[in-house]
Parts: structure tokens; C-alpha cells; sequence
């Protein structure tokens, strides 16, 4: 296959040992399954290890790529006691599975390694293997998520597995991301299905697929009765090392129980803000390096300019590696409000205005539909609260919480790109006290129990204004 087919079809076969390794595992982990059934079954590795680990099992593998059963079939014949095992060509999106499972003695063990592209990815190499995009009533559960621009083709399919299996006994185990297989949990819990656990095995995709990505492996029982607790464990590999518990409180997906239930009592509305840094989506062009006196832009050109609109600038970067005292980079900020009138700045700052000027092209061509019908040269994420002189500042990007202190540097107030978010603050003692406060160790772990740290961006605004900084406050009083 190409490269591009290859991600169409998630052809990237599963290691035999680790195969094997996952079916050793679920051996001592559920009650032996009568019918085994992988409904992409590519060159057949779980269909291999099953037959060992589960010679009385009746096993049943589809697949798309004839070829590949073919090569499958050739394999088994090389070896005895393969009467119980069917191959079959089947496109999974043109399957009825719930009409397959009903044919199968319980319990059922449906496991497998689904494509891990999304719909966008699909859409750019030119693929077709997903599902038909709809919003059917009888479906309105799974395939509503088809219209999205964007989803997992996995996500798709473990989530039509799921809720095929629900009414049968048995148990799904499946190779997928991380965040697929929380998806997938949430899924199955506000659809109120027969769930009777879940686990996450956290597997080493590097290793086993040369990917870059944060993979699992997902087990999911379903029988009569309901799990007691609606939480999903998560292990570090096929051990008992349990690493983390995530849950719901309020229909809030919880990445760790036991902080949650520690310090939700922190949780609140705060009079404290956190703002995201600034955002002008043209860093060739408004930030700017400082060497002695002199500002050169990203191609090392020196920019002739004013300092009336720049202002000292931290980066997520910076702010992970503890840079803060003194910075080489400076942004241009050509606006104290969102919407303000750029024209001054012709009359105020002239070596300014014709740079922007002269730069006009670029700023242009900023695709962002926010920028539409608003002043030249146009920022966001600006206002009153980017000029006050002190800060509490940390990054979004990184795994990892570390809040700092930032005083103003030469003078002026520090900004920040739009990867970190921050408190402002006017008075020093103030912001030298909250500081002291929000580096305790409950900090950590109260956001801790909101963040899954694999996303693209871990830490939000949305998680950070969980907290309420009053409560924190009357929190350390009481046990000063």
C-alpha cells in the first residue's frame, strides 16, 4: 500500500507480541469467551494469538483487504486446529454487528486495532474509508458525531461496537487513542449502557507502531448489571501499577478522582480573571528580538521603530523554562482595547506606522474572520488588564504546572503570546502573596483532577477559572 492508503486504512498491523501480550492479559481478566471476533483483522495478528490463548473459542475475522485475508488464510493453513476460526471480506461501515453478535454464543469478545486518522486527515490525503456523514434519529447517539468537521474514525467505530455489544455478554478491548478511549467511556455512560467496567491500558505506541501519539489499550465488560461507580481506571501497561481514576461529577469528566474529591471544596466563581496572552496571528511581522539597542524582526532585518507600542514578551516557552526576569523578545501591541482606532498611531509613533505599513500585506492576509471589518493592523486579547505592571503567568502547551510571579521589565509591563494565561494584578504584595498561594501543592492537585494532560492544549482558561482564588484565600486563613 502507499503511505496515504496505509493511513486510510489504519494499516498498521498489530506486533505479535503485543497481540499476545493483550490477550494474555484479558485471559485472567474476564470470563473465558466463547466467540471471539475482530472486525478488522488486517494480516491477522489478535486472530493468531486467540487461537492460542483461547483454543475452545470460536474466532471470527473481517476485513476489507482481501489480500490480506488471503495471506491470513495461507498462514493458518501451515498450522493444525484451525476449524473454529472464519474469515470473512466485510466493510465495517456497511456492517450490522448487532445483526453478527446475535448469531454468536456469549460471552463475546469483540477486540481489534481501528484506523487512528481523523475525518480532516482523511480529507486531506483524499480517503473515503469512513462512515457516511448523518444525523439518523435511531443512530442519534453515535453517528451524530459524523457531521462534526472533524472526529476519530475510531472513535466512530469503537462507539458503534459499544453500543452493538451493550445488550450482549461480553467485553470489547481495543487499540485506540487516549483521548478516543475517553470519549468512549463518557459515551457509554450518558447513554446509560450495560457497562459493567472499564479500563485504560496505557501502551507504549512509539515502540509498537513508530507513533507519535498518547495510545491505549480500552477494555470495556458489559453484562445485566450496571457498574456501581461510574469511573474508568488507568494503568501504566498490563499491571496493577493504577495510575489515575477518572470519573464525573456533573457530567464533568474528571482525569482524577481522588484529587477531585480532596479539593473540590476550592471549586467556584472567583473575582480574579485568567486572560489569554495576546493574539495577532502575524509573529513575522509584531514580534521583534532586542540585541543592545536595536530591535531586528524573524529574518534579521533591524526594524527602525519606536518604543511608545512595544512591550517585553514571554512565550510559553519562557515560562516553562523559568525566563522571566528578562527577555530578548518585544511585541508590538498597537492597541489598549479590542476595536480602538489604529490611525493615531501615524501621528503618535510615524517609524511604527510605516512598519506596519510596510508590512500591511501580511497582516492582510490573516485568515482569522475576526480580524474582518476592524481597525488597521488589528490585535486581540488586549485591554486594561495586559498594561497592569504585575502578573501571575503560566503556559497552556506544556505537561506541566508552574505559576510565576512577572514583574515589569525595563519599565513596562510584560505581555504575553496567546499559548499562556495569567492573572493581573496592580499592587506588588498582592501579587506576591497570590503567587505564594497558587504554587501550593493543592493547586497542582485541584487542577490536577481537571486536566488530561495528553490534549492539545492540557491547561484552558475554562479549567483555570474552576477555581475560586477566594476560597483558596479563606482556605490557607484557616490553617495558617
Amino acid at each position: 500500500m502507499s503511505k496515504n492508503k496505509m493511513k486510510e486504512f489504519g494499516d498498521y498491523q498489530t506486533p505479535i507480541e503485543l497481540a499476545t501480550e493483550i490477550l494474555n492479559y484479558l485471559k485472567g481478566s474476564m470470563e473465558i469467551p466463547k466467540t471471539i471476533l475482530e472486525p478488522t483483522c488486517g494480516l491477522g495478528s489478535f486472530i493468531k494469538s486467540a487461537r492460542k490463548v483461547f483454543p475452545n473459542a470460536t474466532i471470527l475475522g473481517f476485513d476489507i483487504n482481501k489480500e490480506y485475508l488471503n495471506t491470513l488464510r495461507s498462514d493458518l493453513i501451515s498450522e493444525k486446529d484451525n476449524d473454529n476460526i472464519r474469515l470473512n471480506v466485510q466493510n465495517f461501515f456497511e456492517a450490522n454487528w448487532a445483526d453478527y453478535f446475535k448469531n454468536f454464543n456469549p460471552p463475546i469478545l469483540v477486540i481489534g486495532n481501528p484506523p487512528w486518522i481523523t475525518s480532516s486527515e482523511m480529507s486531506v490525503i483524499k480517503g473515503d474509508n469512513l462512515p457516511e456523514k448523518s444525523n439518523t434519529k435511531n443512530l442519534a447517539g453515535i453517528e451524530a458525531m459524523t457531521g462534526k468537521s472533524n472526529f476519530d474514525i475510531s472513535e466512530w467505530m469503537i462507539m458503534n461496537l459499544s453500543r452493538a455489544l451493550n445488550n450482549f455478554k461480553g467485553a470489547l478491548a481495543m487499540l485506540c487513542k487516549v483521548s478516543v478511549a475517553r470519549k468512549v467511556f463518557s459515551y457509554l455512560i450518558k447513554e446509560n449502557s450495560n457497562l459493567n467496567s472499564c479500563k485504560i491500558f496505557l501502551i507504549d505506541a512509539k515502540k509498537y507502531f513508530d507513533a507519535n501519539v498518547d495510545a491505549c489499550l480500552l477494555f470495556v465488560k458489559f453484562n445485566d448489571s450496571q457498574m456501581n461507580n461510574m469511573t474508568c481506571k488507568v494503568f501504566n501497561g498490563f499491571n496493577d501499577e493504577m495510575m489515575q481514576e477518572i470519573g464525573f461529577d456533573s457530567d464533568i469528566l474528571i482525569a482524577n478522582v481522588k484529587y477531585h474529591e480532596k479539593w473540590k471544596h476550592l471549586e467556584g466563581k472567583s473575582d480574579y480573571t485568567w486572560r489569554s496572552g495576546i493574539k495577532h496571528d502575524a509573529s513575522k511581522v509584531m514580534e521583534l528580538i532586542k540585541v543592545g539597542d536595536k530591535y531586528y524582526n524573524c529574518n534579521g532585518d533591524e526594524v527602525q521603530i519606536e518604543s511608545t507600542y512595544l512591550y517585553p514578551m514571554l512565550k510559553s516557552s519562557d515560562l516553562v523554562n523559568g525566563n522571566v526576569e528578562q527577555t530578548e523578545k518585544w511585541m508590538i501591541v498597537p492597541q489598549k482595547k479590542i476595536g480602538e482606532e489604529t490611525s493615531i498611531i501615524k501621528t503618535v509613533a510615524p517609524l511604527t506606522w510605516n512598519y506596519l505599513k510596510k508590512h500591511s500585506e501580511k497582516l492582510n492576509k490573516r485568515k482569522s474572520s475576526i480580524y474582518k471589518g476592524k481597525p488597521r493592523f488589528s490585535i486581540f486579547g488586549v485591554g486594561d488588564y495586559t498594561f497592569r505592571p504585575w502578573k501571575i503567568a503560566l503556559s497552556g502547551f506544556y505537561k506541566t504546572i508552574n505559576f510565576h510571579l512577572i514583574s515589569p521589565i525595563q519599565g513596562k509591563p510584560v505581555v504575553f503570546d496567546d499559548t499562556c494565561y495569567f492573572l493581573s494584578i496592580d499592587q506588588q504584595q498582592e501579587a506576591v502573596f497570590l503567587s505564594t498561594l497558587l504554587k501550593k501543592d493543592c493547586v497542582k492537585e485541584f487542577f490536577q483532577s481537571f486536566i488530561f494532560w495528553d490534549s492539545k492544549r492540557p491547561i484552558t482558561k475554562m479549567i483555570l477559572k474552576k477555581l475560586s482564588i477566594e476560597k483558596l484565600i479563606a482556605d490557607h486563613e484557616k490553617f495558617s
